[in-house]
């Protein structure tokens, strides 16, 4: 292990299991849809190529390498067989002489005016104007599955509460209708299409759609395509193993929301997968799914599921779930983007997330970008993880998000969130709902109302959470916030505490309500560093009333932070690079002259003090020796540091 892979210390003080080695190839097979001599009924050598990438997998046995010429392959490859061994995989992969999109639509023409159905509901603005067409969807586009005929949520819908969602979204159908490579919006009656431009909607049996283009456009002047295909790259049969994936884009999957997870690119329960530099594009429903699938599967003795690698991919746009992964182990995700997730407005499906993982083990998650996250949380360890790092990842600009990160009802084993930033959670909740306060009334209440949420790190139910060296700034409510749940168990589970949580050594900034709420007693701050917080912005909630303290106090009364600080100044965060940067802030403090005397506040960040180093933490990475004193928040040098 070299200096540089300390990152994957994992909290037990082991390294993470790479299992990866460089393949032996004997054999290669070529696909290439633009050349004109290619067919399938070629030999798929270099000379005489396959034209579709699903005759390769037929093809493909142990030990093959399939490359995959530029261009766009409207198909969804199901490959035949897996490999043996981290030696003998089976690679399907880029040639290196352009983009390789694997497309789950399909191109249509012959657009008429659309007749029939009226576009009135109330008073309709220049509806003179507004242009509809209809296209008939042509029964030989499908194979099996329509899913202009499937609704998107169908299997599972146990967890839905549906007294508390819009059901809409989860009605409406799986088929989409792309306009210049971007999705139009459904709408669930016809009427819907006069409120809005860029809007389609389905007939009844799933056969008929229609649409308005944006500006009122005509379809012969666009590329109008209608997904056909469930998912682009996914074996029929599943626990097909050491598959290797790699410089492919894939796009337009017809996928419903989870569960069961079936994604665009689909690992089908297999192990030992590895997905690196690929894009995937407008999923419908779930971007990649790598682990057993459903809850409702069997399972075998013995039966590994995980152990897979996804690495410098980019997932864009996946309509509720970025990557799924259940009761996947040894997971390695690193160094990927992943942004615009959630736009199906599905959050309470209970499965939408940039990532959702159940029941994650000795997992490392680490240099990643989550942005721009759409009301479901960057990342969501959902039950039973252990031994589980997330480390040097940004968390950047959560959209109606109620937590950036949700660890969910863990009580074995410590799971540890180091070095990451995590920035701007706007929460999701009704402002309507938020009561008024007026005059005093505020002042004296012994509960705070439970309405606002927007939190940097939620601890549900979760013992033994560490959380070092992190900036978590812009959270509408906390930085960190967590409650016990006694209930929820199974077979020989207890509930969960919420404690033994260690906040040690991290940069909370510009937090709502609160730096760090404790539900319960039993854990630990030390060293954080609070930056322009006001009020009562850490919180001790047992034994009943809460109360809401500043740092003198918090130190006082609860022996927490004993060597903490705060300070009033501006932390500039680039997002592109995740570097911060502190800058004095000449505002005035707030509150009544003279409130401020005792507080000890650090209006220059060159006067940061150092503070112990967190013993369960790694060696610093560069430095390689474990130093007696750091700075808090991230351990990587910034400006203005």
């Amino acid at each position: 292990m070299t200096r540089k892979d300390r990152s994957a210390i994992l909290p037990d003080g082991t390294c993470f299991e790479f299992w990866e080695k460089e393949p032996v190839f004997d054999r290669e097979l070529f696909v290439s849809c633009a050349d004109p001599a290619a067919s399938d009924d070629n030999d798929g050598s270099e000379a005489s190529p396959f034209r579709t990438i699903g005759r390769a997998a037929a093809a493909a046995a142990p030990g093959t390498r399939v490359r995959i010429h530029a261009g766009t392959y409207r198909e969804c490859v199901s490959p035949a067989m897996g490999g043996t061994d981290p030696d003998h995989m089976i690679s399907y992969e880029a040639f290196g002489d352009g983009p390789v999109v694997i497309s789950a639509s399909e191109p249509v023409t012959e657009f008429i005016p659309s007749e029939g159905w009226s576009l009135r509901y109330g008073p309709v603005p220049n509806q003179e104007s507004i242009r509809v067409w209809e296209y008939d969807l042509d029964p030989d586009l499908f194979r099996g599955y329509n899913p202009f005929c499937a609704v998107n949520i169908l299997h599972d819908r146990l967890f839905i509460e549906y007294d508390k969602t819009d059901m809409t979204t989860y009605l409406n159908r799986r088929g989409c209708v792309f306009c210049d490579g971007k999705p139009l919006t459904q709408v669930p009656l016809y009427r819907g299409m006069a409120q809005a431009d860029n809007t389609y909607w389905v007939e009844a049996n799933g056969m008929k759609v229609h649409f308005r283009l944006p500006g009122d456009g005509d379809p012969k002047d666009h590329l109008i395509e209608v997904t056909v295909r469930e998912q682009c790259f996914a074996p029929e049969k599943p626990f097909l193993n050491y598959i290797r994936v790699r410089g492919l884009t894939l796009e337009h999957a017809a996928t419903g929301a989870p569960v069961p997870q079936r994604g665009a690119l689909s690992a089908h329960r297999g192990h030992h997968w590895i997905i690196e530099n690929c894009e995937v594009n407008w999923a419908n429903g779930v971007g990649m799914d790598v682990g057993h699938e459903c809850w409702h599967h069997t399972h075998t003795e013995g039966e590994i599921v995980g152990y897979s690698v996804i690495r410098g991919c980019t997932i864009r746009d996946a309509g509720v779930c970025g990557i799924a992964g259940m009761f996947a182990e040894r997971m390695l995700i690193e160094n990927n983007v992943i942004e615009g997730t959630g736009w199906q407005k599905m959050e309470l499906s209970w499965e939408a997330g940039a990532i959702k993982l159940h029941n994650s083990v000795n997992g490392l998650i680490r240099n990643n970008i989550f942005r721009n996250t759409f009301r479901a949380d960057h990342l969501w360890l959902d039950c039973g993880n252990e031994n589980n790092r997330i480390t040097g990842n940004l968390f950047l600009n959560g959209i109606q998000q109620r937590e950036a990160i949700f660890i969910e009802c863990t009580r074995d084993g410590i799971n540890l969130i180091d070095n990451n930033v995590i920035w701007n959670v706007e929460g999701r909740f009704d402002p309507a709902r938020v009561p008024k306060e007026p005059g005093s009334s505020g002042w004296y209440k012994l509960r705070e109302h439970d309405i606002v949420n927007g939190y940097g790190i939620y601890g549900e139910g979760t013992d033994r959470l560490h959380i070092t060296h992190n900036l978590i700034g812009r959270c509408r409510h906390s930085g960190y916030y967590a409650k016990p749940v006694p209930f929820r168990m199974h077979g020989m589970e207890r509930g969960g505490t919420s404690r033994d949580a260690k906040i040690l050594n991290n940069i909370f900034y510009d937090c709502g309500e609160a730096a760090i709420v404790f539900p319960t007693r039993d854990n630990q701050a030390e060293g954080n560093l609070y930056v322009g917080l006001t009020g009562g912005y850490l919180r001790v909630m047992y034994p009943e009333p809460e109360v809401c303290l500043n740092l003198p106090a918090w130190q006082e009364f609860c022996g927490f932070d004993r060597e903490g600080q705060y300070g009033w100044f501006r932390i500039r965060l680039d997002e592109e690079t995740g570097e911060f940067s502190f800058e004095p802030d000449e505002r005035a403090l707030p509150g009544p002259r003279g409130q401020a005397k005792g507080l000890n506040i650090i209006r220059d960040p060159k006067e940061i003090k150092k503070v112990p180093a967190d013993p369960g933490l790694p060696a610093d990475p560069e430095k390689g020796r474990r130093l007696s004193r750091v700075l808090p928040g991230p351990m990587r040098e910034t400006k203005g540091r």
